[in-house]
């Protein structure tokens, strides 16, 4: 009989299943509910492989468990941690110039509060864009997270400031 442990278990989910619906995903931003509800059902599946949940019994304790941030909330977080290394410049050139710190004409309180340009778009896929979406999303973050300096100490604040949004 083979015997195999929820972390080895975790482990394969991860490079397997998660690692694909990681790829690319910031381009899911702003995708129908239907569509976003499909991937969160294979998220949820793989939490209930790793954690021998039956089909019926609720799927939040078991993410909260495994600290996996829904799928919506994945999204996010990929979109801005981009924003964040295209404003620190640790982003590839094509991807810095799509984001550009808030500059207004004239002295306001405003200008520390290191938010972004929302560029102005005139469809909805022009709101689901990368300079659209991640200006929003940078912008309605705490003043203290997008004050952040560093890559490690942003995702770590990040991660934690959107599981609990999601949680709570």
């Amino acid at each position: 009989m083979l015997f195999r442990s929820e972390e080895a278990i975790k482990t394969l989910v991860q490079a397997f299943v998660l690692s694909q619906l990681d790829y690319c995903n910031s381009l899911l931003y702003g995708i129908t509910k239907t569509q976003l509800v499909k991937l969160q059902r294979i998220q949820n599946s793989a939490a209930r492989m790793i954690t021998g949940t039956r089909k019926y019994d609720s799927i939040t304790p078991v993410l909260k468990h495994l600290h996996w941030l829904p799928m919506n909330e994945r999204i996010e977080f990929k979109v801005l941690v981009m924003v964040f290394k295209a404003l620190h410049g640790s982003a590839p050139s094509y991807i810095q110039e799509l984001i550009k710190p808030y500059t207004p004409r004239r002295t306001l309180r405003s200008a520390s509060s290191r938010t972004v340009e929302v560029p102005v778009t005139r469809t909805s896929y022009g709101d689901r864009s990368f300079s659209k979406a991640g200006a929003h999303l940078w912008n309605n973050l705490p003043e203290d997270l997008r004050s952040v300096e560093t890559l490690e100490t942003f995702r770590w604040n990040l991660k934690t400031f959107l599981f609990r949004r999601a949680y709570n």
